[in-house]
């Protein structure tokens, strides 16, 4: 059934061509060299060691007829594949292009495989005929004998051009065979022309590889049909002419490289090709600003290597076009600022559909530079291109496609799929499927109905299998956009991506299950304590081989000194000492896999287990496997014994590491060279404050934090960096590898599942009245506004009954939580306990029931008539993924338990980091301020911290449970300052944090925004007068009236008494950079900002935007709440400037600040603060915002 015609969604009824067959590309090619033969068209640019090389259409089309008659004369039939050992260059132009003149399928071997890689692939493609290109035996040797020795003992190799060249004059060699004559001197004859093999749309150009479950890569065929059916549109679309210079970056072996070579040869542009050593991060951008590159084909992690430099810019580029990964909005702003002129292209496809068959473009900067602003964070995938269409369908009722923002699986309708995988039919029915949309039979008869207009038929006909109207099932998952786009939103099966690669973790277990030593294993992908996407193999050795095994290696190694001294596993219980000792195994099974597989399969991390944890259904239970901490990779890591094989730079650097992992009983000497810096035991701070150092000490090197925050570095890798900055021109520091990071989670994405989880029907809660008593369940009890939200709670008269939730070993230590942080902040009050009303239960935000034993749960569900969920964990760079379970799971736990025995009313703590999105920015700066009955569908994708996404799918989760009955409010406060009557104050605030900061850099940066910060006591007040009061479904804004400045705000110190004049925000942040950099003073402290330091010096005056709010149902709340109308019970509306007195007394009291250097230039003075002994030794036992129990 059709779709209407207002609907955003693609028709999977509409025709799509399915016979509108463009021709061959090398046919397209060969007429473009016709009409110009002597245009440039393929040139090797220079290098240190070659000039450049120039060729023509003539040059090409000439050299490649000739390889076309040569396989073509040596038996080399329709279809057949030829492997081709490749090399980024012309030859393979020439190659690629004269297999597919012959009618033969072309694939390719990177020499950068193993051995036994290559012989997989050869194994799988069956080749009839091989080419090798000189420049990849002479610069990575010529095949292994392993290899040669395969392709004698199970190939029937019909002929070999063994060392493919073209000459600097435009012939082509071919090498010879026992030296003999040029293999392709006979052909020579034949330059002018094609062999005059037919192919047709369902012939197949080329194989190429993808992951495969059982150990063993597919083989996927590729269709003639796709190779130039999209570029006439792409042409206009894009606007790409025969004027341009395309890159070609894409690796060898990988089918993007195909884009590469058609796109220029269809248009009739020119091909430029860079050096090896031109493809690094401070030298990729310079190459294609001189040589003028216009259009490039990127993954995002080659996307990487262009923006390692910031310098020069490329007004040339002018179309980018990103395939392979997740492209973020972080990469496509650097890049903007790059190449200006530049419109960038986001493409969806795989190796299935033969190309990139999606997109998303971008305007340049030049044209729009604010487009970027509204985006999310992972661009989306976009719509399907000229016949192609992307369908997100029901994965349960696959005949129904999901409606917008539904999230389904990703299936491609084109005519121009691929063929499928070679030998497995199996396979091709799971993937390859009909449309189950429309009657394929419409199509055929159509087709005849044309065929007989024409008289005859094409013909490419005779080798045309009909109209198909195929699917491919992609196996990701996706949603569409109110406009149509379709957005990416993870994978359905275990084959993931990291880094640009597609794996399959079956085939690394199937590799790995074949070691002789090892009886069990399975792959997971992690993430490191990077936040990086790391693959992690656990295994369980087969313990008698083993023994066996590692005795063997104890009497061939000389004296012993190479084998650990670690055999004895009667006590290797704990996980540090299971990697200590089977750490020779470890590896040899990595060395295994290396000789296997790609080195992007390879996993980082093997654990050894002696037995793996199960399910109740006897399978592996994947969750109980455990992930080292920091400090077990610290223990199981060797210590570094031979430092001469250190370089001069690796001691260097060591040095300066060690200083700081001196606190990890690391010195110098014990650094091993190729262990990560974060496996050492480093983190981010450590990161910030050694770049620094490290740039400080290698004059006229300029290390970028990404080196150092990137997935591996390690003393080798990044000296190596060092060494390559210093001596550009030097090869022998090898090839950086590539960094990036890897997204965030979507976090809209995870909303739907929490949902699904919400009970059927949740009994609607009616609260007694404050006179006759109100049970509390109170989260986050231990932090900052908890303390203050169970102070007002406790303090009313009469006052609420508190079941406090903490996170301790017993109640007695619970209770002692509360009594400490209450003591540091001036709150506690014996007569809480004495008179009954506060009570500990004992749990966890984490885990099921929010920890709570069955004793405690029990009590809470038949007790307690109110939760105030305030409990949650705050940090600000850690993403979705490791605050979700504290943050969103607690949310949807405590719903649960309303929906449990006794009705219960929920009342959630948000944030407005919910509203940190360009859309509400923008409605109030049009004079709408943020209602607060928003459904926040204005920033679903905008957000950007982990904290904030996390808000926002705990809110969208409360309001769906509304819909089923639930009694909750939200209540959603800006900034918490500290308590204007005390000043006690919260020194982990990040506004805390910018007075210190700007005292220590002695000047404060001039930003106008006014900041949304209320008193603690305020807040506090608000979440509990809502949580009473508020009506069900309803939202409370927390609203300073009226607001202070940035610059009030920090301008308060300069009237305290501190040296902080105000500076443009420009020279604050490079001021603070230079304080970084230059390190602190002796005996003075690191930069309060540390941890702040990418926010505070990339943007702090659009990162610190914030929406006005309309804030009527606090206000209300406040009016109903008789409490907060009596005189004792009323609290501050606003921190003024009074209050920052008080603020910065206390900080300077408890040593947190120092004191004013000079007098007060104003009226206002800095109060006394007077603190007990014990507040202050309760102030050094707490902290942290928190407060997840």
């Amino acid at each position: 059934m059709a779709l209407s015609s207002d609907d955003v969604r693609p028709d999977p009824t509409s025709d799509l061509h399915w016979s509108d067959y463009r021709g061959a590309i090398h046919e397209i090619f060969a007429a473009n060299a016709a009409k110009h033969p002597d245009r440039s068209c393929v040139v090797e640019t220079t290098s240190s060691t070659s000039p450049e090389r120039n060729f023509t259409y003539r040059d090409i089309n000439e050299s490649s007829n000739i390889v076309a008659h040569h396989l073509v004369n040596n038996g080399v039939e329709r279809g057949e594949v030829v492997m081709l050992y490749s090399h980024r260059g012309v030859d393979l132009v020439v190659a690629v292009m004269g297999v597919l003149k012959a009618g033969a399928t072309f694939s390719v071997i990177d020499p950068a495989y193993p051995p036994e890689r290559q012989n997989i692939y050869l194994d799988v493609a069956r080749p009839r005929a091989l080419i090798v290109i000189e420049k990849a035996t002479k610069e990575a040797g010529p095949l292994h004998q392993i290899v040669r020795d395969f392709i004698q003992e199970n190939l029937q190799i019909r002929t070999e051009i063994p060392a493919l060249k073209l000459q600097d004059d435009g012939s082509v060699s071919g090498g010879s065979i026992d030296g003999g004559a040029d293999v392709l001197q006979a052909a020579t004859s034949s330059k002018a022309s094609l062999p005059g093999v037919v192919v047709g749309p369902d012939s197949n150009p080329t194989l190429s590889f993808t992951s495969g479950s059982e150990g063993r890569p597919k083989g996927v065929r590729g269709r003639h049909f796709s190779l130039a059916y999209y570029f006439p549109w792409m042409s206009e679309r894009f606007n790409l002419t025969e004027n341009e210079r395309f890159s070609m970056l894409s690796g060898i072996a990988h089918d993007p490289i195909q884009r590469d070579i058609y796109t220029p040869l269809f248009l009739g542009a020119s091909l430029i090709v860079p050096p090896a050593e031109d493809i690094t991060f401070d030298r990729l951008a310079n190459w294609a600003s001189t040589n003028k590159i216009s259009v490039t084909h990127l993954t995002p992690a080659m996307g990487q290597i262009l923006l390692g430099s910031t310098e020069p810019k490329i007004p040339s580029l002018h179309a980018a076009f990103f395939v392979g990964d997740i492209l973020l909005k972080r990469d496509c702003r650097r890049l903007q600022q790059l190449a200006p002129n530049c419109r960038i292209k986001n493409m969806y496809g795989t190796t299935e559909t033969q190309r990139a068959v999606s997109y998303y473009e971008i305007p340049s900067l030049s044209e729009n530079p604010d487009y970027l602003e509204n985006m999310s964070n992972v661009i989306p995938a976009g719509r399907g291109m000229l016949d192609v269409q992307l369908l997100v369908v029901d994965r349960e009722k696959k005949e129904r496609q999901c409606e917008v923002g539904e999230i389904g699986e990703i299936y491609v309708r084109a005519g121009g799929l691929a063929e499928g995988y070679l030998g497995d039919e199996q396979k091709n029915a799971e993937k390859f499927v009909a449309n189950w949309f429309v009657d394929s039979q419409r199509w055929i008869d159509e087709d005849n109905e044309r065929v007989a207009a024409k008289g005859s038929p094409e013909p490419w006909r005779e080798v045309f299998f009909g109209p198909r109207d195929r699917m491919y099932r992609s196996g990701d998952l996706g949603r569409y956009m109110p406009d149509g786009n379709v957005e990416c939103v993870g994978r359905a099966d275990d084959q993931v991506k990291i880094r640009g690669f597609r794996i399959e973790l079956g085939e690394i277990d199937t590799h790995l299950s074949q070691h002789p030593l090892i009886r069990e294993n399975v792959t997971l992908v992690k993430r490191d304590h990077n936040e990086e996407q790391i693959l992690v193999s656990y295994y369980v050795p087969d313990i008698t081989k083993w023994k066996q095994w590692y005795a063997e290696q104890e009497q061939n190694a000389k004296g012993g000194s190479a084998i650990p001294q670690r055999q004895d596993i009667t006590d290797a219980n704990t996980l540090v000492e299971r990697m200590q000792v089977f750490e020779l195994l470890t590896a040899d099974a990595r060395e295994t896999l290396k000789q296997k597989l790609p080195v992007y399969a390879v996993p980082t991390l093997f654990i050894p287990m002696l037995r793996f944890p199960l399910t109740p259904n006897a399978k592996v239970d994947k969750r109980a496997l455990p992930f080292p901490e920091a400090a077990d990779l610290l223990g199981s890591i060797p210590k570094a014994t031979d430092l001469s094989s250190r370089t001069e730079t690796e001691s260097a650097l060591a040095d300066i590491w060690a200083a700081h992992l001196k606190t990890r009983n690391h010195t110098s000497e014990t650094l091993p060279r190729e262990t990560s810096f974060y496996d050492l035991g480093g983190d981010s701070i450590m990161t910030v404050q050694i770049v620094p150092k490290i740039n400080r000490h290698w004059q006229g090197v300029n290390v970028p934090m990404s080196v150092m925050a990137g997935r591996n570095p390690t003393l080798k890798s990044v000296a190596k960096y060092i060494d390559k900055s210093l001596n550009p021109s030097s090869t022998h520091a090898g090839k950086d590898e590539e960094e990036s990071e890897e997204p965030q989670q979507h976090y809209a994405d995870d909303l739907p599942s929490h949902i699904s989880a919400l009970p059927a029907s949740i009994p609607s809660a009616e609260l007694p009245s404050v006179e006759k008593g109100i049970n509390v369940l109170l989260t986050g009890a231990t932090g900052f506004l908890g303390a203050y939200v169970l102070h007002d709670a406790l303090s009313r008269q009469p006052a609420l009954h508190v079941y406090a939730h903490v996170r301790a070993s017993s109640a007695k230590a619970g209770l002692e939580r509360i009594r400490q942080t209450c003591t540091a902040y001036g709150l506690w009050q014996d007569w809480w306990i004495t008179e009954g009303n506060l009570e500990v239960v004992l749990g966890d935000l984490e885990k099921p029931r929010l920890g709570l034993n069955d004793a405690d749960h029990k009590k809470i569900i038949e007790e307690a008539d109110l939760i105030i969920h305030n409990g949650a964990r705050v940090h600000w760079l850690m993403p979705y993924e490791n605050l979700r379970a504290a943050n969103v799971l607690s949310t949807l736990e405590g719903i649960k338990i309303c929906a449990t025995g006794k009705p219960k009313r929920f009342a959630f703590v948000s944030s407005t980091s919910t509203l940190d999105a360009e859309h509400f920015v923008q409605q109030s700066a049009s004079g709408q301020p943020v209602l607060e009955s928003d459904d926040l569908s204005g920033s679903r994708t905008a957000l950007t911290t982990g904290y904030g996404q996390t808000k926002w799918v705990s809110e969208a989760l409360i309001r769906a449970a509304c819909k089923q009955g639930l009694n909750g409010t939200i209540i959603r406060p800006g900034y918490v300052m500290g308590d204007p009557q005390s000043g006690v104050s919260n020194t982990d605030d990040f506004l805390v944090r910018m007075l210190k900061g700007s005292i220590q850099v002695g000047a404060r940066p001039d930003v106008s925004n006014t900041i949304n910060m209320v008193p603690v006591t305020r807040v506090a007040r608000v979440v509990t007068s809502a949580a009473i009061y508020s009506p069900s479904g309803s939202i409370a804004h927390v609203d300073a009236r009226p607001r202070l400045t940035f610059n009030d705000f920090l301008g308060a110190l300069e009237k305290f008494g501190y040296d902080a004049p105000v500076e443009s925000y420009d020279l604050w942040a490079r001021r603070v950079e230079k304080f970084v950099e230059d390190g602190p003073a002796a005996g003075k402290e690191d930069l309060a900002l540390l941890g702040l330091f990418h926010m505070v010096t990339s943007d702090l005056p659009e990162a610190t935007k914030a929406p006005n709010l309309d804030d009527r149902n606090a206000q209300a709340a406040l009016k109903a709440d008789k409490w907060n109308a009596r005189e004792e019970g009323s609290t501050p509306a606003a921190v003024t400037v009074e209050a920052v007195a008080a603020y910065v007394a206390f900080l300077v009291a408890r040593g947190f600040l120092p004191p004013p250097p000079k007098a007060s230039v104003a009226d206002i003075t800095l109060p006394a603060v007077a603190m007990a002994p014990a507040q202050v030794e309760a102030l050094n036992k707490v902290g942290g915002r928190g407060g997840a129990a």
